[in-house]
């Protein structure tokens, strides 16, 4: 079956998206509709939700087809698609067929890909799953991205994550580049300017500090990190460094803001605003 590639030119804003951890567990249809308020035609999804303290009543697009079904007409009513299935997460004790049930369904959603990330120590192994979880993805009309990050027992750097993706050895198995993770694990702009562009599958944008302020690493990642352009990173040079047409999730968790009563519409509305200026800067400066 042919893999979906996105690789359109398109206006810096349309190639903007949302990440399921910036909206703290709501529920699929009210997500579509907030992405295409803000003027995005991307989300990402999670079968499942996250945590979440905001009264989000709980889903599962793995086990509710009503909500399959009405999560598909919303895309098609709002003229948005699923740049990203997240959640095949390998671990040492991984059942490949609880995997392949999610992938199905992503594919039955119409996501353009899957993104994977291991838990496993074991190399050897992990390798040889993310060659499974692609086969699958492939089988269902899906490529499959590869999150690197400074947590991970194997794939902790840019370096890293690259020969991963070269030891599978599949054009459909490529990079997903999460800014924050990048300059974390020690690379930037010109690390990602020196990759085949054809390796980098999907970009998950979000500022931070360059020096943690926040002990918990993933304390920080999954809830608490900074709107494009407020912190630290050089997000400009990362942006400018990146194939002009891969989709990029922003994957703003603000808890802080949400906790105060600041609702998603404000708090995304400005993400989206300032990733639209940053992208903006960013073709000006490429060579």
């Amino acid at each position: 079956m042919k893999v979906v590639r996105v690789r359109d030119e398109v206006e810096p804003v349309e190639r903007l998206g949302l990440e399921p951890i910036s909206v703290f567990g709501m529920p699929p249809v009210p997500y579509i509709e907030l992405a295409a308020d803000l003027g995005l035609r991307y989300i990402a999804i999670m079968l499942t939700p996250m945590p979440n303290s905001y009264g989000y009543p709980p889903f599962s697009l793995r086990d509710d087809r009503e909500l399959r079904r009405q999560t598909l007409a919303a895309l098609h009513d709002r003229g948005v698609s699923i740049a990203l299935g997240e959640g095949i997460v390998v671990r040492e004790d991984t059942d490949l067929r609880d995997l392949a049930t999610d992938i199905a369904v992503m594919g039955e959603l119409g996501a353009h890909r899957v993104n994977t990330m291991s838990f496993d120590p074991d190399r050897n192994r992990t390798i040889d799953r993310f060659g499974a979880v692609a086969e699958l993805a492939a089988a269902a009309g899906m490529e499959t991205t590869f999150e690197f990050g400074p947590t991970k027992p194997v794939g902790r750097t840019l370096s890293e994550g690259v020969e991963l993706i070269r030891a599978v050895g599949r054009p459909d198995f490529r990079l997903l580049i999460d800014t924050m993770h990048l300059v974390r694990s020690g690379s930037g702009a010109e690390d990602v300017a020196a990759l085949d562009p054809e390796l980098i599958g999907h970009v998950q944008l979000a500022d931070a500090p360059l020096v943690p302020t926040i002990p918990d690493y993933m304390e920080e990642a999954c809830f608490e990190r900074m709107v494009p352009g407020t912190g630290e990173l050089p997000l400009v040079d990362i942006l400018a460094a990146l194939p002009s047409d891969v989709v990029i999730g922003l994957e703003v968790p603000l808890r802080s803001q949400a906790d105060r009563g600041i609702g998603p519409h404000e708090r995304l509305g400005r993400c989206v605003d300032a990733a639209s200026a940053l992208l903006a800067l960013s073709d000006q400066a490429r060579p």
